[in-house]
């Protein structure tokens, strides 16, 4: 059956709205996205996890040491890996689990020259209490699905997705993080890749779904070590002078003429084309002495994200005089929608709405807000605190954030803010086992 045309919202060569350009997307992807009870009109085969082929592998890799340099090259995985290859002719093939290692993909495969890629990043908890964990799986699957239709690849059921990922994470759990390593962790990376061997901007007709298990740092303890000197000794050395004793991230406004997203593009899926093109910014950024890149958009200066994490401000109201926890909307999918984000957001609204353990109220607030705002609160003595939220630097309180010439310097209680200090413990204790909720997922290791 021949897909129903998309029709526009409006016509013409003027920049779309926020609202325009965000229906434009959604009325895509919803297009290429199948019936959600999974049936394939066409017949082709759905990914299953249920089929999987395992081959163990013969020459099992050696684990590296906590904090040693491999573990901080981020290069080594383990000894498993999961693949599933899709084809439009016949759909998904049986995914196999096998010994990691390199697979081929031709010059012309779609992915090395279109950027239709996606991924996913989360981890594999060792608890307190000696069990295995996942957090809140679901959610990195179903958003890898939304990211994949954003990019033209083939759909899949995100509960197999998840099935593929704690098969896994089964295999290879009780070697790569052992139960005497209590409160580690390891980075899991589903990936998705057209490989089919053609030039021309086109859907493409192969892909590769594989998921891999990588040893990975703690993020949060590189907080503590200064960002690099700059340059040169000029002004950019006074900055870093000025900036080595400032507790928390350090970050750096986006200039005017450099934007990481806008409304109808692709700043909500995580596909690589989000993330090379930041690398830049990034790198000036820590050259100045900062941390990371306070994204910001539009001539308002509206904030947006920090660095790959979302961000989060405590600001007094200045109508009510309220505290209210404040983070960009996702309404013009210009921010991707993190599965820490969700979780500081449901904490808050469910713990935070009345006093707890001496923290006063505050009150969730998803919504633009710029630059300015910030610099009069700060102003004001109305400015409580900052912090970015993750997967890899997971509850980072901000210290600093340099705008045009000028530092605002946020208040913090130590290293950290309390209200980030508090959501941080209670994400922590749910990820590692000391307090039992339906977001940490159990994983059945094998011996």
């Amino acid at each position: 059956m021949a897909p129903a045309p998309i029709t526009p919202e409006s016509s013409g060569t003027s920049t779309p709205t926020g609202s325009t350009a965000t229906s434009l997307t959604k009325a895509g992807i919803k297009h290429m996205l199948p019936n959600t009870n999974g049936t394939d009109e066409h017949g082709l085969a759905r990914l299953d996890a249920s089929s999987m082929k395992v081959t163990l592998t013969q020459n099992p890799r050696a684990v590296p040491a906590p904090d040693s340099a491999e573990i901080k090259a981020q290069k080594t995985c383990t000894d498993h890996m999961i693949t599933a290859r899709w084809t439009a002719e016949s759909g998904w093939e049986a995914p196999e689990l096998k010994p990691y290692g390199a697979f081929s993909i031709m010059p012309t495969a779609s992915v090395l020259h279109y950027a239709t890629e996606c991924f996913e990043g989360l981890k594999l908890y060792r608890g307190y209490d000696g069990k295995l964990r996942l957090f809140r799986i679901a959610r990195n699957c179903a958003r890898m699905r939304q990211s994949a239709a954003r990019i033209a690849l083939p759909d899949f059921e995100p509960q197999e997705l998840e099935k593929m990922i704690i098969a896994l994470a089964a295999q290879d759990g009780a070697k790569w993080l052992p139960k005497e390593r209590k409160g580690g962790f390891l980075y899991v990376r589903p990936t998705f890749i057209a490989t089919e061997e053609a030039l021309g901007v086109q859907r493409p007709k192969e892909a590769l779904l594989y998921v891999i298990i990588a040893c990975f740092p703690d993020m949060t303890r590189s907080l503590a070590t200064p960002a690099p000197p700059a340059l040169d000794g000029g002004a950019n050395g006074q900055e870093e002078k000025q900036k080595k004793g400032t507790s928390g991230l350090k970050l750096l406004a986006s200039s005017e003429d450099t934007i990481r997203a806008w409304p109808g593009g692709f700043g909500y899926a995580k596909v690589g084309a989000n993330y090379g093109p930041s690398l830049v910014a990034q790198g000036e950024a820590r050259a100045r002495g900062f941390d990371q890149v306070l994204w910001l958009f539009g001539q308002e200066s509206f904030v947006t994200e920090a660095g790959a994490s979302n961000f989060f401000v405590v600001i007094r109201s200045k109508e009510t005089g309220k505290l209210e926890l404040i983070t960009a909307p996702l309404n013009e999918r210009i921010i991707l929608e993190g599965v820490t984000r969700a979780s500081v957001i449901d904490l808050a609204k469910e713990r935070l709405a009345a006093e707890w353990d001496g923290l006063e109220p505050v009150e969730v607030v998803e919504r633009r807000f710029t630059m300015d705002e910030l610099i009069e609160a700060h102003k004001d003595g109305r400015f409580v605190e900052a912090f970015a939220a993750g997967t890899a630097f997971f509850i980072a309180p901000v210290g600093l954030i340099h705008f045009r010439g000028g530092d605002i310097d946020i208040p913090m209680e130590g290293d950290s803010g309390a209200y980030a200090r508090t959501i941080k413990q209670w994400l922590v204790d749910i990820m590692y086992g000391n307090a039992s909720h339906e977001w940490g997922i159990v994983v059945d290791e094998k011996a």
